[in-house]
């Protein structure tokens, strides 16, 4: 019996206001969408890039999570979903307190007019949680496209400054109850706040940072396709999180959010597919994971609980054939960008299909969806009687967006660039890994490396591996005749 009263429902952690089953689940959200980060783009950019700048990539990412937690907790948090500072940024304060985090969740700028704010039904330590999973992806994305060259200690520096300064914006204006929010432009669940603004901010980044070593850029296979694979893969999953959580509820909208997620995503992967084998003759797995990453990201911004499942079908078709068209056919005619040296070609995956979903959420979105998920009346597609109003209001937010990250991800790297260059130096570049950090993805032989018998003592304790038999002797024999071993 005693132990049955510590779940009675009438003690002080279960409040007359808390779900638990919402609460549950947004938990969970959170936890899918941290996947993605760690470890799902960790394993991904570890393995998508050259053997030489897996650690490096790797460790760019894991650092853009840790670092953005702190900050969100400080300060960044509140200025995303705080009280109105100013029409697109709230007051900076802590989310630290008990008296703050145990309260019931609330978005106190949402209220305007006869909106009410939005208050979900579970606490503060929820929301603070899962506002800071999207914060973190986005600035792990945008690393993607500055991968390769980027001096580690630049990057340790612009991840914060980036956070407060850009991220916190985008997010206040377009969900914390800004002036795009109120305006009433559609952002389900990031295509604007995170994959607009990690494509913008990375294409910027990648400009000013400047380019890959020329042998780089002409050939950058993947280290480990089936790793990539795999990262790609906790990264489809992880989406459920992602759009299934928007909602800040487990309801109707979540459950289509999710469906419509992945039907997006499966339709752009074959898209793509089909039109890498159309046009080159071979399906590309890395294509395919590309086609994966542009249909997940197509749908987030509104239309994931937004749309019929009909039209999230229309939509991965245009999500894997827009974005491979800028890719594969544009990118090659446009000189800006050829210039410009964007490694996993964020601009294309996440801007172009970011905006590409925001489009067409203002045409395919309907008004009985819509009543489910959000308290703003009158939204609805232009399909739906919505008007060519709702495709301006998509496209000025979108503007809006892509304006301050620029100009905002240009001052910070500028300001960076004072102290600390942003690029590693040529000799570096060439090492890789071992010049930036010391260390190496695998213990093998680089390219063109001989064998050394005075580092690699196969005869006394250290190492591993068996010194004493057969193995052994065979390699200290091929270090004694100097054959070079190729990777």
């Amino acid at each position: 019996m005693a132990a049955a009263g510590a779940y009675s429902a009438s003690l002080p952690a279960v409040p007359d206001w808390l779900n638990k089953g919402d609460n549950a689940w947004q938990l969970t959200a959170s936890t899918l969408v941290g996947i993605q980060s760690m470890p799902g783009l960790v394993v991904l950019y570890g393995s998508i890039v050259k053997k030489k700048w897996a650690v490096n990539s790797a460790f760019m990412a894991l650092y853009a999570y840790a670092s953005s937690l702190l900050v969100w907790v400080l300060v960044g948090f509140r200025m995303a979903f705080g009280d109105q500072l100013l029409p697109f940024w709230g007051k900076a304060g802590v989310a630290l307190t008990q008296s703050y985090l145990v309260g019931r969740a609330t978005l106190p700028a949402t209220a305007h007019g006869a909106i009410p704010r939005t208050e979900p039904f579970y606490p503060e330590a929820t929301l603070v949680l899962f506002q800071f999973e999207f914060a973190a992806i986005t600035l792990v994305l945008l690393a993607g496209s500055v991968l390769g060259r980027m001096n580690i200690k630049a990057w340790m520096a612009f991840t914060p400054l980036w956070l407060l300064l850009s991220y916190t914006v985008g997010a206040f204006s377009l969900w914390g109850g800004g002036f795009l929010y109120r305006w009433g432009v559609i952002d389900y669940s990031g295509g604007y706040v995170i994959h607009l603004s990690s494509g913008i901010a990375g294409f910027t980044a990648a400009y000013w940072v400047g380019p890959r070593l020329k042998s780089d850029r002409e050939r950058f296979s993947p280290n480990n396709i089936l790793l990539m694979i795999a990262g790609g893969g906790l990264l489809w999953m992880g989406w459920a999180g992602f759009n299934g959580g928007a909602p800040y509820a487990a309801n109707i909208a979540a459950s289509v959010a999710v469906l419509n997620t992945n039907v997006c995503a499966a339709t752009s992967l074959l898209m793509w597919t089909c039109l890498d084998v159309i046009f080159f003759r071979k399906p590309s797995v890395i294509g395919a994971v590309q086609g994966m990453m542009t249909g997940l990201v197509c749908i987030t911004p509104g239309a994931a609980g937004l749309v019929q499942t009909w039209a999230a079908v229309v939509m991965g078709i245009f999500a894997g054939s827009v974005p491979w068209f800028t890719m594969m056919i544009l990118h090659k005619k446009s000189a800006l960008l050829m210039k410009v040296d964007d490694t996993l070609a964020v601009f294309h995956t996440h801007a172009v299909a970011g905006l590409l979903g925001g489009i067409l959420t203002g045409l395919l979105a309907t008004p009985e969806l819509f009543s489910l998920e959000s308290t703003v009346p009158g939204l609805r597609g232009a399909f739906y009687g919505g008007g060519i109003k709702q495709i301006g209001k998509q496209l000025g937010g979108a503007a809006f967006v892509i304006a301050w990250n620029l100009v905002v991800t240009t001052a910070i790297l500028l300001g960076i660039g004072l102290f600390i260059p942003l690029r590693m130096p040529d000799e570096q570049l060439m090492i890789g890994d071992d010049a930036a950090h010391g260390e190496e993805a695998y213990a093998l032989w680089g390219d063109g490396e001989k064998f050394d018998a005075t580092r690699h003592d196969l005869s006394r304790g250290g190492g591993g591996g068996d010194r004493d038999g057969p193995a052994g002797e065979r390699l200290s024999a091929l270090g004694a005749r100097g054959v070079t071993i190729q990777l």
